[in-house]
Parts: C-alpha cells; sequence; structure tokens
C-alpha cells in the first residue's frame, strides 16, 4: 500500500469514525448517573454540560397536595416536571434563563393559557436588544412557539419554541422553553391555578 492510499483510508476512517460519533443519540446517560456529561456540537462551540440530575422526581418534598397539577422547573437539570392532580407524572427537557439575573426562583401559578400567542419584547430586553422588533404575531417567527402559559410573575412564561437547538440549554431571557409538542401537552393538561415552583 502507498503512502498516498494509507492517507486515503485513514481519512475515509476517520470521517466514518466522525459520522458515526454525530449520529449517536444526543442524550447519552449511563445507569448511576454519576459524571454523566453532553456534549453538543454547535456551529462555533462545543458546550458541556451535567445531564446526570435529569432524573424523575416525587412531588410530595415541594407540594402539599396536587390540586390544580403542578409543575416544579428544576433550573440546574434543564427539567420541567409536571404531575397531574391525579399522580401522572411528565418529565421534559427545558430551556432555562440565560445567566443567573435573569433567573427568578420561588412559587408562582399559571393565570392565562394562549394558543398562538403574539409576543412583545421587555422594555429590559429591548434596551439589551435595541434591533429586535416591537412586536411578533402568532407564526414560525415568533419565540413563544406555538402554546404559552403565563405566569403570575410579570414577563414569566413556561411556553415553546421553533427554535429546537434551545432546549436543554441556557438560551432564554427569563422563561422556561420546550420543544413545541411537550408545550401543547402540557397546554392540554394544565389550567388556570397550576401551581408552579422553579428552584
Amino acid at each position: 500500500m502507498t503512502k498516498r492510499a494509507g492517507a486515503k483510508v485513514n481519512r475515509r476512517a476517520f470521517l466514518a469514525g466522525s459520522a458515526a460519533m454525530l449520529g449517536t443519540p444526543a442524550l447519552a446517560q449511563d445507569v448511576n448517573g454519576s459524571g454523566t456529561v453532553e456534549i453538543e456540537r454547535d456551529i462555533n462551540t462545543v458546550v458541556r454540560r451535567n445531564i446526570s440530575s435529569f432524573r424523575t422526581l416525587d412531588w410530595q418534598p415541594y407540594f402539599d397536595s396536587l390540586s390544580n397539577g403542578a409543575i416544579l422547573v428544576d433550573i440546574s437539570s434543564r427539567a420541567l416536571h409536571y404531575w397531574e392532580e391525579n399522580g401522572g407524572y411528565h418529565l421534559y427537557p427545558s430551556s432555562v434563563p440565560l445567566t443567573e439575573d435573569l433567573t427568578r426562583r420561588g412559587r408562582t401559578r399559571v393565570i392565562r393559557k394562549v394558543e398562538g400567542p403574539d409576543w412583545r419584547p421587555t422594555p429590559a430586553m429591548k434596551k439589551r436588544n435595541p434591533e429586535w422588533p416591537d412586536y411578533v404575531g402568532p407564526g414560525p417567527d415568533n419565540p413563544l412557539g406555538t402554546h404559552a402559559l403565563y405566569l403570575s410573575w410579570q414577563y414569566y412564561r413556561i411556553h415553546g419554541t421553533h427554535d429546537t437547538r434551545k432546549i436543554g440549554r441556557r438560551s432564554s431571557n427569563g422563561c422556561i422553553g420546550l420543544y413545541n409538542e411537550h408545550i401543547a401537552e402540557l397546554f392540554a393538561m394544565t389550567k388556570v391555578g397550576t401551581q408552579v415552583l422553579l428552584i
């Protein structure tokens, strides 16, 4: 085998190995969950983040009852947990606020549900990003996706997103984002008055 032919084989093997690596599931977790990391390839950067705490939880340490259902958002593991009144349980990956100063923790509740929400940037968002539009109607360009649960905290929402790259990341301006299919499920199950806790 010539040196040139060997280079072709090595390049071919490298490309095949790279394709196989990119084809592996984005979320890989060992049974114990210790030291588990997800490696996400983006155009400009490689982000490592711990996903070992993305696991099921029991509602009782967090809520007195499941009256009206209960939503718990764990900022650290980037997961939204939902318990139905009858005890049914759902776990969804989520996006969370970009920085700690944009993050709010504590108890709130769902005060309004909107299918096909419109969007206006908050004054703080507009100050940080003056080039953003003042209004975006419902549709594929809307940052709130297909459904939104409005919380009792002004400007805070649990909503969908058309940009699926945001899920599992610190990528929002304060809200909690879900895949559109997941927010549609959650929207159908929750009601005005559903209790919400962000930790």
